[in-house]
């Protein structure tokens, strides 16, 4: 599961959540920061990685991508109970109450589709290309703020926007690798990671703004939700042909340990709010997005022509501009 989709989700309630208590901000030393956004860096870019070799590498070639993540939510949802039982101190024990569940339905589809498109885009594109062609959520978000919120947005945040499109268009005439399944799964998944982050915002009062409640709910039904169409698919039984050929135990080890990255995305984002501030989440956003790029470069040989540098670049540099315009715009208030 991928963090950017999660990230850009769930930090935009939390952060205003936190933003009345800067004394715990105050408090944090520059090491405990430091590891805090260590954490955030590794568990973000492992779901990344791992997804993708899982997906469409050479060695396993899983190409199954709903079970994928099914599976991951499978063992996310094992793991909160788990820490809810251990941790009753920090994390609310599990709780599902049908009454409830029927209020948050609306994210839990929203949540599934942001996924299964999110983990298809990996699929069809290369990792390098990957960040372009998720890059259109800012755009999305604008729009659907102004739709659904009615909200309206600076002029120096629609710039910014027009920066990511202009980054996402020549990225994607620039991609030797191009593929209109992957640009479609990846303006698609854009699309539900603006969506989703707005209907948290309606989704937390009803778990009284606790956000592992949320993740209770929303965990639980994205997995009977998404079981459901698995059983519709094709890929339940394609599997079971195959199965002989996935009786790997570093196959399912690399499956259960992309799950728990997946879940370890919430708790990076989490501590990212309660221990450091916007800006340097910010910072540490475009780093991680660059740092994938060179990474992926190196462990997947991807090749990137000027044109698709160019629209990286670009899309990289209009993100960080616009969470930029949007931190000043937060603190001027």
């Amino acid at each position: 599961m991928s963090v950017q989709r999660r990230q850009s989700a769930l930090d935009k309630p939390a952060s205003r959540r936190h933003s009345d208590k800067p004394s715990a901000k105050k408090k944090s030393s520059p090491s405990l920061i430091a590891l805090v956004v260590l954490f955030y860096f590794v568990i973000s870019l492992s779901v990344v990685f791992l997804n993708k070799i899982i997906l469409s590498s050479a060695k396993y070639n899983f190409p199954y991508p709903l079970f994928v993540t099914w599976f991951q939510l499978l063992v996310a949802l094992v793991l909160l109970i788990v820490f809810s039982e251990l941790g009753k101190c920090l994390i609310p024990p599990y709780e599902f109450d049908p009454a409830i569940a029927i209020k948050i339905a609306p994210l839990t589809v929203i949540y599934v589709l942001m996924l299964v498109f999110n983990n298809l885009c990996l699929k069809y594109v290369e990792v390098t290309f990957y960040q372009v062609a998720r890059s259109l959520s800012i755009n999305f978000t604008i729009l659907f703020t102004y739709v659904i919120l009615g909200q309206k947005t600076s002029h120096s945040a629609l710039l910014a926007c027009l920066i990511v499109f202009l980054g996402f268009a020549i990225g994607s005439l620039g991609e030797i690798n191009f593929s209109w399944s992957g640009i479609i799964y990846g303006v698609g998944s854009s699309a539900f990671v603006a969506l989703y982050g707005i209907y948290v915002k309606k989704s937390l009062p009803i778990v009284v703004h606790n956000e592992y409640k949320l993740l209770h709910y929303n965990t639980t039904m994205a997995i009977l939700l998404l079981g459901s169409i698995l059983l519709c698919s094709n890929e339940v039984g394609a599997i079971w042909q195959n199965l002989a050929a996935y009786n790997s135990t570093k196959f399912w080890t690399l499956m259960v340990l992309t799950g728990i990255t997946g879940f370890g995305i919430n708790i990076s984002v989490f501590l990212q709010v309660k221990f450091t501030s916007p800006l340097t989440n910010t910072i540490s956003g475009t780093a991680k997005s660059c740092l994938q790029t060179l990474l992926a470069t190196l462990i997947f040989q991807n090749t990137i022509t000027t044109t698709n540098a160019i629209g990286i670049f670009l899309a990289i540099f209009g993100s960080s501009y616009y969470s930029y315009i949007r931190y000043r715009e937060m603190i001027s208030k």
